[in-house]
């Protein structure tokens, strides 16, 4: 699924070292931003008044990590539009934390209906099946993009967002923005699993634009 008509700054090869690079040198934080994950799903179902701040405050975490570490640190010897990637991605970061943590207008709940589902899907699929895809299809650890990189958590992300209640709309933009250029980069690199991203993209934003917080119904 490789197009020899995408031209990048960078070969396949340098990619995938990046991710060896990163997974060896970050370890066992990965261990960490799963954990996090976790608490951040259980919290989903305890009605307590710090569960949506510890929500986001995680997220927000994600998204800073993902900005400093991977796009700042790892990625931007070999691309520079990577300097640029982790300016938006922390940016993305402090946003989450500001509406989440500082406005707190989020909450996130388990409601039945088509969001719910497609919410833990996602979440589901960011976490586990997105790695267990890679490997299945040759990209094994260290040398794949692992939880806490920005395709696997920003899928995980489209699926807390579905999960929430009174979401700005605003914090769609740079994970929809991140998601078209993850996939168009994945026709480049060979990494079908990424395709799975701008799915998850357009999923959401047709479930949050069409429908309610209750899983019914069109929002006025």
């Amino acid at each position: 699924m490789c197009s020899q008509y995408i031209n990048l700054p960078f070969t396949p090869e340098q990619f995938f070292e990046v991710f060896a690079v990163y997974n060896t040198a970050v370890w066992p934080m990965q261990a960490f931003l799963y954990v996090a994950a976790f608490a951040a799903f259980l919290l989903v179902f305890r009605k307590r008044g710090y569960s949506g701040p510890a929500i986001s405050g995680i997220l927000a975490f994600y998204w800073v990590w993902m900005g400093v570490a991977y796009h700042w640190i790892f990625f931007s010897p070999v691309n520079p539009a990577a300097k640029t990637f982790g300016a938006f991605f922390t940016l993305q970061g402090i946003l989450i934390f500001y509406e989440g943590l500082i406005r707190r207008r989020l909450s996130f709940a388990y409601i039945n209906g088509l969001k719910t589902f497609s919410g833990f899907v996602f979440i589901l699929f960011g976490t586990v099946i997105y790695p267990v895809l890679g490997d299945y299809l040759g990209h094994v650890y260290p040398y794949s993009p692992t939880f806490g990189l920005p395709c696997p958590t920003t899928i995980l992300t489209f699926g807390f967002f579905l999960l929430a209640i009174g979401l700005p709309k605003y914090l769609l933009i740079i994970p929809l923005i991140w998601s078209a250029i993850g996939s168009f980069a994945a026709l480049a690199l060979c990494v079908a699993e990424d395709i799975s991203l701008m799915i998850a993209g357009i999923v959401t934003l047709v479930l949050v634009f069409t429908r309610s917080e209750k899983g019914e119904g069109v929002n006025p």
